[in-house]
């Protein structure tokens, strides 16, 4: 089975409150830095993205993590378009490992309920990126209420997937998740989010043989 992230391996997304406001045209405000505040955002962004939180209550403690330098609407709209766009090629990539069926297919990612509807549709609305949606299991931290880099997911994983750890093949952009994930024996591989990662997912598939 080969296992995508999706987040800066599939699909671009923004790393800061500061480049998300750069990239969506929303003013720069000084103080949304301040410690205390990204504490209060990274913490609601845990809970949401555990599913321990639904999204109406993420978003009265998104507001409070901007202390009134952002208005509600600036705050749902950030966080709503914090996804930008897929990267280049991924598409045509997955297309050939699928149209291949040499491995089956899978996403595991560390994701959040508004998010999974723009990468995955439900809730009556149509998903805005269509690789993810061309794999065949779709694995989300809001519903296993499990995230990356936590064993206990990669664990899950395995079990609801009905896969061995030495069958998996994972890509993913962050190194605590391919250090855990490698912990469990799958074969896995850190993708540089920053450049090209059509042209390393295809060059890492074609050396198992996959495509």
């Amino acid at each position: 089975m080969v296992c995508f992230d999706i987040g800066g391996v599939l699909v671009k997304h923004f790393r800061t409150w500061p480049e998300a406001c750069a990239g969506l045209g929303v003013e720069y405000r000084a103080g949304i830095d301040d410690p205390g505040l990204l504490a209060l955002r990274r913490a609601a962004g845990k809970q949401y993205a555990l599913g321990r939180i639904d999204e109406e209550e993420f978003y009265r403690e998104l507001v409070r993590g901007v202390a009134g330098l952002y208005t509600p609407e600036e705050v749902r709209h950030v966080h709503t378009h914090w996804i930008t766009s897929e990267y280049d090629g991924i598409g045509e990539v997955m297309d050939r490992l699928v149209g291949l069926g040499r491995a089956r297919t899978a996403v595991l990612s560390n994701t959040n309920a508004t998010h999974w509807r723009r990468l995955a549709g439900g809730d009556g609305a149509r998903a805005d990126f269509p690789t993810p949606g061309k794999v065949q299991r779709l694995f989300a931290s809001h519903l296993m209420g499990l995230a990356k880099p936590d064993p206990m997911i990669y664990e899950a994983f395995e079990r609801e997937a009905g896969v061995a750890p030495g069958e998996i093949l994972f890509f993913d952009d962050l190194p605590e998740n391919i250090e855990a994930a490698a912990g469990r024996g799958w074969n896995a591989s850190r993708v540089d989010h920053t450049g090209d990662t059509a042209t390393q997912v295809r060059a890492v598939l074609e050396q198992h043989g996959l495509i």
